[in-house]
C-alpha cells in the first residue's frame, strides 16, 4: 500500500512538473527589418501591438539572421545548424541532408510532451522530409486555426503562426493609394529621395501597420483562451527587407531582425533582466533560436546544434561574433559572408567583379526597384545611390554604431587595420568551425555529392573531398590578386583540386592586361572537367577580348545543357552578351527557348526583365489583390 501510495506521489509530481513546462507562441512576421518598427526607432511606423509587446517584455536590439532570405533562414531555424554547413544555402534548392543525423528542433519538443503547430509557414530548403512531418497539426488545418486551439487538453504547446502581410510581395501594388503620408517619409541614404521611392516606402508602412494588427488578433485570442498568463510569447521577423538593397544583402537592412519576448511572471526565471519593459542588447543569431527554445522548455538538445542558449538556466556566454553568408538568391549567383560583433561590420566578397545589385525577376516588380534602376541609366544616381550597381570590393568594412546604412567602407583606412585583421580571422575561426560548404560553387557540391553518393553535409566533412582550409587560402588569394600574381594563378590552374583551379579562374575575372601564358593556360582550362572552371575562364578571356575560343565554348556548354547552366546564365548576363546570343540561337533554332531561359537575366534598358510582360501582369494581379484586401478591412 505504501508503495502504491508512493507510485501515485510520483505520478502526480511528475504531472505537475509537466504542467510548468510553459506553452510557447512564435509570431514570425516576413521580410521585415527592425527599423521598419516604431519600438525601433521608425517615427512614421503604425505599430501599436508591438510597441504594448515590447512593453510588457523584452526587447533585443543585436539581434540578426543568418540569410537574408527565407528558405536558408528557416533551414537554419528548424534544424539548428547553419544553412551553410549543410549545403542548403542556395534559395529553395532542396538538396537533402542525412536525416538519421540531424533533427528538427519540434522533434525534440515531441519527445517532451509538446503539442506542437505551425501556421502556417514551413520553406525548410531541405529534401527528403516533408516540411510539415514534424509537426503535430495537418497541413491543411494549419491555414485555417491557430495551431494551440488543437492542443490536448492539459498538454503543453508549441506553436509557430507566420504572417505574410509584411512580405516583399505584399509592397508591390497601390503606392499612390497609402495610409500613410509619403511627405513625411525620408529614406534610407542608398536609397535616391524620390516621389515614387517615398510612395513604395508608405506602402510598405502600411504593410507593416496590417501584420503589427494581425499581432494584436493572435495575443488578443490567446488571452481570450486564457493561455495569457502561462504562455511565453516570441516575436521575430524571418530575416530583414523589403526595399531593394535589403532582403538578399548581408548588410544591416537584410540581417538586422526584431526580436521581442514576453514571458509572465509565472516563468519569472527565465527574465533576462527583472523589469518588464527593459531593453537587451545582447548579440543573438537566428541559430541560437532553435537551442533556447528547447532549452527553455526543458527539452533535450542535440549535440550538433550549433547555436547558443541565450535565456534561462541554461544561459551560455554571449558569441562575440554573429556570422551571416549569402548565396545564390532565386536566379542570382553571389557568394559573400559577414562576421559582426556590435560595432563593425565586416563582409568578405568572393565575387568581388559581379555587381552587387543583380537584376532580379521578383523585386523588379516593385516600382522603387524599377525607378531606381531607371534613374541609375539615365546618369542620376551619385556615389552612395549608385553604387549598388556595380562591381564591388573585395573587403567591406562598416561601423555600424555610426554608419547603420552601410555606405562609408572602412576597410582600405588605415586606423581600421586592426580591426578589420581580427574580424578576418574570426571568420575564417567561424567558417572552418561549422565547416562553411561554399567554398566550392553550387553546382559542384551537388556534382560530386552525387558521385560519392551522399549528401553535401556529408562530403563537406571528408577532408580529402573537401579540403576547406586549402579553398580558404585560395579564395582568400583569389579575391586579393594582382597582375603581378598571374604566375602563381597560372600554377594554381594546375592543381589537381578542381576548387583551386575554380579560384583561380574567378581571379582572372577581375584582372585586365592578362599575360600571354595566363591566356593560354586560361585557354587550355576550356576543356576542364569542372564546367564552372570552363564558365569563369570563358568569362576572363571575353572580358579581355579574347572570344575567339571562349564564346563557342559558351556555346557548347548551352547546347549541352551544361550542369552550371545557371552559371552560365548568369556569365552571360554580366558579359552583357545575351541579346547577340539569344540572335544567334534565334537563327540556329526557330524554336529556341533560350528566352524564356533567360527571362531575368537579359534585361532591356528600362531595367525590366526580359519578359516585361510577366513583371507587368504580375505586379497588376498584386495590386488586384491588395485593392481588395484594403477594401475588405473592417
Amino acid at each position: 500500500m505504501k508503495l502504491h501510495k508512493l507510485i501515485i506521489l510520483l505520478s502526480l509530481s511528475f504531472n505537475s512538473m509537466a504542467l510548468q513546462k510553459p506553452n510557447i507562441l512564435w509570431i514570425v512576421s516576413e521580410d521585415n527589418s527592425a527599423n521598419w518598427l516604431g519600438v525601433y526607432g521608425n517615427k512614421n511606423a503604425t505599430t501599436p501591438n508591438l510597441d504594448k509587446l515590447a512593453g510588457e517584455g523584452f526587447t533585443y536590439t543585436q539581434c540578426y539572421s543568418n540569410a537574408a532570405v527565407c528558405a536558408p533562414s528557416r533551414s537554419t531555424w528548424i534544424t539548428g545548424i547553419h544553412a551553410v554547413a549543410m549545403g542548403t544555402q542556395p534559395m529553395r534548392s532542396h538538396y537533402p541532408i542525412p536525416h538519421d543525423q540531424i533533427s528538427y528542433f519540434p522533434d525534440h519538443l515531441k519527445k517532451n510532451g509538446y503539442y506542437v503547430s505551425n501556421h502556417f509557414k514551413t520553406d525548410y530548403n531541405i529534401g527528403g522530409r516533408d516540411d510539415f512531418d514534424c509537426w503535430d497539426n495537418d497541413k491543411n488545418d494549419s491555414q485555417k486555426i491557430y495551431g494551440w486551439k488543437k492542443a490536448p487538453k492539459g498538454k503543453a504547446f508549441f506553436c509557430q503562426i507566420n504572417i505574410h502581410d509584411s512580405h516583399e510581395s505584399q509592397a508591390f501594388g497601390l503606392i499612390d493609394q497609402t495610409r500613410h503620408d509619403p511627405k513625411q517619409i525620408t529614406p534610407f541614404k542608398y536609397h535616391p529621395n524620390t516621389k515614387v521611392m517615398r510612395q513604395n516606402y508608405a506602402r510598405y508602412l502600411d504593410n507593416i501597420e496590417d501584420m503589427d494588427r494581425q499581432v494584436g488578433n493572435i495575443l488578443k485570442e490567446l488571452k481570450k483562451d486564457g493561455l495569457e498568463n502561462n504562455t511565453i510569447v516570441i516575436y521575430s521577423s524571418d530575416h530583414g527587407g523589403v526595399m531593394f538593397r535589403s532582403k538578399r544583402f548581408i548588410y544591416n537592412s537584410g540581417t538586422h531582425c526584431p526580436l521581442i519576448l514576453r514571458i509572465p511572471p509565472k516563468y519569472k526565471e527565465l527574465w533576462p533582466t527583472q523589469m518588464p519593459g527593459s531593453v537587451i542588447h545582447r548579440l543573438v543569431s537566428f541559430v541560437d533560436m532553435p537551442k533556447t527554445w528547447l532549452s527553455i522548455s526543458q527539452s533535450a538538445i542535440p549535440a550538433n546544434f550549433q547555436g547558443r542558449i541565450f535565456l534561462g538556466s541554461e544561459i551560455e556566454p554571449e558569441a562575440s561574433f554573429h556570422f551571416s553568408f549569402r548565396e545564390r538568391a532565386d536566379e542570382r549567383i553571389d557568394n559573400a559572408r559577414m562576421i559582426r560583433d556590435k560595432e563593425f561590420i565586416y563582409i568578405k566578397n568572393y565575387l568581388p567583379f559581379v555587381p552587387t545589385g543583380q537584376n532580379l525577376m521578383y523585386p523588379n516588380i516593385m516600382k522603387a526597384t524599377q525607378e531606381w534602376r531607371e534613374q541609375h541609366q539615365q546618369g542620376l544616381t551619385d556615389s552612395i545611390t549608385g553604387r549598388i550597381f556595380g562591381a564591388k570590393d573585395s573587403d567591406e568594412l562598416y561601423d555600424s554604431n555610426k554608419d547603420y546604412d552601410n555606405i562609408n567602407n572602412l576597410a582600405k583606412d588605415e586606423p581600421y587595420s586592426q580591426k578589420l585583421k581580427e574580424l578576418k580571422q574570426a571568420m575564417r575561426e567561424y567558417q572552418l568551425e561549422i565547416f562553411d560548404s561554399g567554398l566550392l560553387p553550387e553546382s559542384e557540391r551537388l556534382r560530386l555529392a552525387q558521385k560519392y553518393k551522399m549528401t553535401i553535409y556529408e562530403l563537406i566533412r571528408k577532408p580529402e573531398l573537401y579540403n576547406l582550409p586549402a579553398l580558404l587560402d585560395a579564395a582568400d588569394f583569389a579575391i586579393s590578386a594582382k597582375n603581378s600574381d598571374q604566375v602563381q594563378l597560372c600554377n594554381m590552374l594546375n592543381s589537381q583540386d578542381l576548387g583551386i583551379r575554380y579560384w583561380a579562374a574567378t581571379a582572372f575575372c577581375r584582372l585586365n592586361n592578362l599575360s600571354k601564358p595566363s591566356i593560354s593556360k586560361l585557354k587550355h582550362c576550356l576543356s576542364d572537367e569542372s564546367h564552372e572552371v570552363r564558365i569563369f575562364a570563358d568569362y576572363a578571356l571575353i572580358k579581355n577580348g579574347h572570344s575567339e575560343e571562349a564564346y563557342p565554348c559558351l556555346r557548347t556548354l548551352f547546347d549541352q545543357k551544361s550542369y552550371a547552366r545557371l552559371t552560365l546564365l548568369n556569365a552571360i548576363d554580366w558579359l552583357k552578351i545575351g541579346k547577340q546570343f539569344i540572335d544567334e540561337l534565334k537563327a540556329k533554332d526557330t524554336d529556341c527557348h533560350y528566352e524564356q531561359d533567360m527571362r531575368s537575366l537579359i534585361f532591356k534598358n528600362n531595367g525590366l526583365p526580359y519578359d516585361s510582360n510577366w513583371a507587368q501582369n504580375k505586379y497588376q494581379r498584386l495590386e488586384a489583390e491588395a485593392i481588395s484586401k484594403r477594401d475588405s478591412r473592417p
